[in-house]
């Protein structure tokens, strides 16, 4: 008999298969827009990140063109040896221009801009302090940094500054981390009280933007805009793999803490640099962000028309405030069943469970871009309801 050490892994999907927990990827064959082609069916996307609708932008499109024509498809290194180019330098200028801060780094993705953070500038005789709901990056770079790690429950100051105080005269670095808005559940972080806490006990503050940059603050400039906490936040996160429509992730802070970044962040300095096509993609997604503030302004306006809509079904939508609307079911095989029919009725939107959230908390999770019509959301919520009621959701 064959030797198959990897055979327990066969199991696993068998009881997943069993649970029906088990998932297909779905291949997408157009661009990313809001009516696409997956799996050879045509359907109104409301699954995807690209909040603005810039993956396929004239203006960014253009630019990745004439990259590749000036500099080729790739950069050839990492950044320490010969892979910073003048397009990734130009880049990082424009990101802490138009954050408002000294400086900025770019890694390969918003994960490994978080994790790779979080790891370079702790150790193991720190002690963080974290969001029980903060993302997987930022729990993996806690967890690399061998830091000790506390967590608060889902948007508790209080519990935090219970946390904070235990600390207090323990001579040791402090993070207090938090996403500016939540990847699951929509709602946005108390950044401002935490910030407060942040200061009052001494701590390293840092957010995670993903789902705000692009999205919240003047012009998309993410959640420390939006409290009008400049200044006072030490490290921002970003991606640019959402609504700047392309890919990676960035941080934001002093000159000399991304210098050290330089030195020091392992993604940073083991990963091959962004190809140039996407450099000179993300320069022209932030000078779009800059000139077209209507986008972001019709994605709100998208996003009202859609929550409303929803409860107006009686949907439950948790606690979203933003164009992340999850409609909550329960259980992880009623979701998936929802995600299945919604699909076959004309609508993508992807069904999560556990662990990407707790058992008993399974949804479809919806967003809505600034390019859907308002046609295409009325579409999408009839067929919301008609699948609803058919499986008793509603």
């Amino acid at each position: 008999m064959p030797r198959d050490p990897l055979h327990y892994l066969t199991e696993e999907l068998e009881k997943l298969r069993e649970q029906k927990l088990y998932q297909k990827l779905r291949v997408l064959e157009t661009g990313q827009v809001p009516v696409a082609r997956f799996d050879g069916k045509e359907v109104i996307n409301l699954s995807s990140n690209n909040y603005l609708g810039l993956t396929t932008h004239p203006r960014l499109k253009q630019r990745a063109l004439e990259a590749i024509e000036k500099f080729g498809v790739g950069s050839g290194a990492v950044r320490t040896i010969a892979g910073t180019m003048t397009l990734h330098m130009e880049l990082e200028e424009k990101i802490a221009k138009f954050k408002h801060v000294e400086a900025s780094v770019v890694f390969q993705s918003g994960f490994t801009a978080n994790a790779g953070t979080v790891q370079a500038i702790l150790g193991r005789d720190d002690v963080i302090v974290s969001d029980e709901l903060n993302h997987a990056s930022i729990i993996d770079g806690c967890r690399l940094s061998r830091a000790e790690i506390k967590v608060f429950p889902h948007k508790d100051v209080e519990a935090c500054e219970k946390l904070l105080k235990e600390l207090e005269g323990r001579k040791c670095r402090k993070l207090l981390v938090t996403d500016g808005v939540f990847s699951m559940d929509g709602d946005i972080a108390p950044l401002p009280q935490l910030v407060a806490l942040a200061e009052k006990y001494g701590c390293i503050m840092m957010v995670d933007d993903a789902h705000a940059s692009g999205v919240l603050g003047r012009n998309g400039r993410g959640t420390v805009d939006h409290y009008n906490l400049h200044g006072r936040v030490d490290i921002q996160v970003g991606t640019l793999s959402k609504a700047i429509g392309a890919l990676g992730g960035y941080v934001c802070s002093t000159r000399n803490t991304i210098e050290f970044l330089y030195h020091r962040a392992r993604p940073f300095l083991f990963s091959t640099s962004h190809p140039p096509s996407v450099a000179a993609t993300c320069i022209a997604a932030f000078e779009v962000l800059e000139e077209q503030p209507q986008l972001t302004e019709q994605l709100w306006a998208n996003t009202r028309f859609f929550k409303q809509g929803l409860k107006k079904l009686g949907f439950n939508t948790g606690v979203s405030e933003t164009p992340i609307t999850p409609v909550i079911v329960g259980e992880a095989a009623v979701a998936h069943e929802f995600s299945r029919e919604l699909f076959s009725a004309g609508v993508f939107a992807q069904s999560i469970g556990y662990p990407t959230v707790p058992h008993g908390k399974a949804r479809i999770r919806t967003i809505v871009t600034a390019t859907h019509t308002q046609g295409e959301l009325s579409l999408s919520l009839e067929i919301l309801e008609k699948v609803g009621k058919k499986l008793k959701i509603i």
